[in-house]
C-alpha cells in the first residue's frame, strides 16, 4: 500500500506493523481504532534514563548510572520463592552495591569487568542502588540517555509493546499529519508544527522538546474546544432569527417599584444585561449565576414579564415538582396586579386539567408556564414562546434544554444556577453563553454560622437540635449519598432516622431517600414545609432551592464525603427566614485536605470563594460531581493549571469565528472540516 496518500484517520490500527487481530481488539478498550488514534494516545509521564553522576545524585531519588561490574553476583533467598541478587560495581570511581529483587534470569549476564547501565532508587548512606532496569552497552542499549514515555496500559498490552507500536505508527504515518492551526496562530505563539509536536510528545530528545510539544498540543486542544463554542455562538448570531423583544422601560421600572423590596445594585446590573440581550435580533444564551439566596428568581420574573409585555410567552423549567410549586407561588405573588397569567405543569397535574391548560397555552391565554421536564413533552405547544428560563441547569441534559428551545421560533434562553462557578470553569463549560453574576446578597440576610464537630460530640449536636425545636424552629439532618452502594446509603439514613426517633420520641421525624417514589418524596417535603415534620433526615441533597424559612439548623453527617460546593448548597437551605441559622458539619477527616475543607466552610459563607477553594482542592473534573460534569475530557490540558492558555485560546477562537473570512477562506478549511464533524453543527451551514 502506498502510505503517502492515506490519511492516518482512515487507516485501521491493525495495519500498523505488529498489531494482530486480538491486540487490535484490546486497543479498542483504550479508544484506539486508527493510526491517528495511536499517534494521539499521549504518555502521561516520562521515565528518565539520562545518565547522571553519583556526585549529583540525591538520596532516595531514581537515577541512571553507568558502571563496570567488579564482583561476582551473590544470591539470597527469602519468603516464598523470592530472591535478592547483589553485585558490586564501580561507578564514577566509587564502589557501589547493585541489588535486584526476583530477577534471577540476569545472574549469568553479570560477568566481571562487563560494562552495565543501572536505573533504580539510590541509597546514598549504603552506597546502594535498588535496580528496576539494567542494560548492557555491548548489546546495544535502547533506553540509556533517553526520556521514555509512560502510557496507560492494561490486559496483554505492555509499556514496551505500546512504545514500539506508537513508534511504528509515527514512522509510517507521522509525516502525513496535517496542520490544523492557522499560520497566524503558530507565529503568534511560536508553536511547533503539529507533526513535530506529536513526534516529540512521544519521544522528547530533552525536556525542552517535550515541553514545547505539550505547549503546542495543549493550546490546540483548548483552541479547538473553544472554537466549537464560539462558532456555535456566531452561527446563532449570524442567523439573527431571534425575537426582538421591544419593551417599554417604564413598564419594567413600575414593576420594580411595586416590589416589596428594593433590587440590589447587582440585580439591577444583571437585569439590564438581560434586557439588552432580549432587544437584539439574535437569540440570547445567557447564564445567570448567583450565590444561594442572591435573588435570581426576581431577575427571572422581570425577564419573563418583559417577554410577555413584548407580546410573547415565557417558560420556566425546574428539576423537581416541589421546586416548580415553590416558583409558581412566588411568581404569582410577584405578578399580582400585572394581569399576567401563570400556570403550573408537572407530572401530577390531572388529565382534564392538563388538557385545559394546554389548550389555553396554545391560544395564548397562559403567559408564563412553570414546570418540570413535563414542559418538553410533545403535546406541549405555545402560541409564541419568547423566553425560556431553566433553573439549576446542570440538572438538565443539553438535549432537554434544546427540546424546550425548539418549542418556539428561536426563543431567548436564560439559564440560572446557584452553584457559583469560578470564572475558570464558566468560560469553559459555558463558553457558548454570556455570563451574568449576582455577587451581592439581599439586604437583611443574617449570615449562617458554621461549626465543625467530631462524631464523639453527637450529644451536644442533639442538644442543639432540641434547643432550636423548642424555639419553634426545624432542622435538617443530611447523610451522604455514596454512589457505590445505594443500599448502604439508605441504611445509613434509616439508622440515623431510628436514632433520632429514639432520641426525640416526642418529635415528628421525617425520612427522605433515593429509593422513594417522586410522590413519596414530595409528600415528606410538603409535610416539612408545613412544619408537620420537625426534623428531616435525608440522603439525597435536599432539593436545590427548596425554601423552608422556618428551618434554621442544617446538620451534615460525614461531611468530609461531600464537595465544598455541595456543602455550601446544603448550608443554603437554612438562613432563609428572619431567624439566626446554623450549619453543623459532623466529620472526622483523615487527610489534610479533608481538614482544610472543613476549615474553609467555617471561614467563609461566600459561595464564590468556596467554589474557588473547591476548584483548588479538587480540580475541575470533580467540581460538578462526576455525574454531570459537561466538562470536556481533555487528553493533555488541565483547566486549572492551563487557565492562562484557555483564556488566550478563547479570545483567539472568538476573534476568528467573528471574521467573515473564517467561514469562506481556503486557509480555514481544515478547521471548518473539524467543526463539521461535531454533532452540534450537524445540519448547520458552515460555509
Amino acid at each position: 500500500m502506498n502510505h503517502s496518500s492515506v490519511a492516518p484517520e482512515s487507516v485501521p490500527a491493525r495495519q500498523i506493523k505488529g498489531v494482530s487481530a486480538p491486540k487490535e481488539q484490546e486497543l479498542h478498550a483504550f479508544g484506539i481504532y486508527t493510526a491517528l488514534d495511536l499517534m494521539n494516545y499521549f504518555p502521561f509521564r516520562y521515565e528518565d534514563y539520562r545518565l547522571r553522576s553519583l556526585a549529583e545524585a540525591k538520596d532516595g531519588e531514581k537515577i541512571t548510572i553507568q558502571g563496570i561490574l567488579r564482583g561476582l553476583p551473590m544470591v539470597a533467598r527469602f519468603g516464598k520463592g523470592k530472591t535478592r541478587l547483589t553485585a558490586k560495581a564501580e561507578a564514577d570511581g566509587q564502589l557501589i552495591t547493585a541489588v535486584w529483587f526476583n530477577r534471577m534470569f540476569i545472574k549469568d549476564q553479570l560477568q566481571l569487568g562487563r560494562e552495565i547501565t543501572l536505573t533504580g532508587k539510590w541509597d546514598a548512606r549504603r552506597m546502594q542502588i535498588t535496580v528496576t532496569d539494567s542494560e548492557f552497552p555491548d548489546k546495544g542499549t535502547a533506553k540509556t540517555g533517553t526520556l521514555q514515555p509512560v502510557y496507560s496500559v492494561g490486559g496483554t498490552i505492555t509499556q514496551a509493546w505500546m512504545r514500539k507500536t506508537i513508534r511504528q505508527a509515527l514512522e509510517q504515518y507521522g509525516p502525513l499529519l496535517e496542520e490544523n492551526l492557522p499560520e497566524r496562530l503558530l507565529r503568534k505563539y511560536r508553536l511547533m508544527p503539529r507533526s513535530e509536536a506529536v513526534y516529540h510528545i512521544h519521544h522528547p530528545e530533552d525536556p525542552k522538546d517535550g515541553q514545547g510539544a505539550r505547549r503546542r498540543l495543549v493550546y490546540e486542544e483548548l483552541f479547538l474546544f473553544q472554537l466549537k463554542l464560539q462558532a456555535y455562538r456566531m452561527l446563532n448570531r449570524r442567523k439573527a432569527d431571534g425575537i426582538v423583544h421591544r419593551v417599554d422601560p417604564e413598564v419594567i421600572r413600575q414593576f420594580a417599584a411595586s416590589l416589596p423590596f428594593e433590587l440590589t445594585d447587582a440585580q439591577k446590573k444583571v437585569v439590564n444585561e438581560i434586557l439588552a440581550d432580549m432587544r437584539q435580533p439574535f437569540a440570547m444564551n445567557r447564564l445567570l449565576q448567583g450565590d444561594v439566596g442572591a435573588g435570581k428568581t426576581v431577575v427571572a420574573a422581570i425577564a419573563l414579564l418583559a417577554a410577555v409585555k413584548a407580546g410573547h410567552q415565557g417558560a420556566l423549567m425546574v428539576p423537581t415538582e416541589i421546586l416548580a410549586e415553590q416558583h409558581m407561588r412566588s411568581l404569582t405573588r410577584l405578578y399580582e396586579g400585572t394581569g399576567l397569567q401563570t400556570a403550573l405543569l408537572t407530572g401530577s397535574v390531572s388529565d382534564k386539567k392538563r388538557r385545559d391548560l394546554l389548550a389555553g397555552l396554545q391560544m395564548g391565554l397562559v403567559d408564563v408556564l412553570i414546570g418540570t421536564h413535563a414542559l418538553i413533552q410533545d403535546d406541549v405547544a405555545f402560541r409564541s414562546l419568547g423566553l425560556v428560563v431553566t433553573d439549576e441547569q446542570h440538572r438538565f441534559g443539553v438535549n432537554q434544554r434544546s427540546v424546550l428551545r425548539r418549542k418556539g421560533p428561536s426563543p431567548d434562553v436564560l439559564t440560572m444556577t446557584a452553584t457559583p462557578i469560578p470564572r475558570t470553569l464558566a468560560i469553559t463549560a459555558f463558553g457558548d453563553m454570556d455570563v451574568s453574576t449576582i455577587k451581592e446578597r439581599p439586604k437583611g440576610r443574617i449570615p449562617i454560622q458554621t461549626y465543625w464537630v467530631k462524631h464523639g460530640m453527637m450529644d451536644r449536636v442533639y442538644g442543639f437540635i432540641r434547643r432550636e425545636i423548642d424555639a419553634g424552629r426545624q432542622a435538617y439532618v443530611i447523610c451522604p449519598l455514596i454512589e457505590e452502594s445505594e443500599k448502604l446509603d439508605v441504611q445509613n439514613a434509616i439508622d440515623q432516622f431510628v436514632q433520632l426517633q429514639q432520641a426525640f420520641p416526642d418529635l415528628k421525624v421525617g425520612l427522605l431517600h433515593g429509593r422513594m417514589t417522586a410522590s413519596e418524596k414530595d409528600e415528606v417535603m410538603a409535610a416539612f414545609a408545613a412544619a408537620d415534620v420537625q426534623v428531616l433526615v435525608a440522603t439525597t441533597v435536599v432539593e436545590v432551592g427548596v425554601d423552608v424559612p422556618n428551618a434554621t439548623l442544617m446538620i451534615v453527617m460525614d461531611a468530609e464525603r461531600f464537595g465544598l460546593s455541595q456543602l455550601h448548597q446544603l448550608r443554603g437551605r437554612v438562613g432563609r427566614g428572619a431567624h439566626a441559622s446554623y450549619c453543623v458539619l459532623v466529620a472526622d477527616p483523615k487527610t489534610e485536605t479533608g481538614k482544610e475543607r472543613m476549615a474553609v466552610m467555617q471561614e467563609t459563607d461566600d459561595g464564590f470563594e468556596v467554589a474557588r477553594r473547591d476548584l483548588e482542592l479538587r480540580g475541575p473534573g470533580d467540581f460538578f460531581g462526576t455525574k454531570q460534569s459537561g466538562m470536556p475530557d481533555f487528553k493533555l490540558a488541565d483547566m486549572a493549571a492551563d487557565f492562562a492558555v484557555l483564556e488566550a485560546a478563547r479570545e483567539d477562537a472568538a476573534e476568528l469565528a467573528a471574521e467573515d473570512g473564517f467561514w469562506t477562506a481556503e486557509a480555514y478549511a481544515p478547521l471548518r472540516a473539524i467543526l463539521a464533524k461535531d454533532p452540534i453543527f450537524q445540519g448547520s451551514q458552515l460555509d
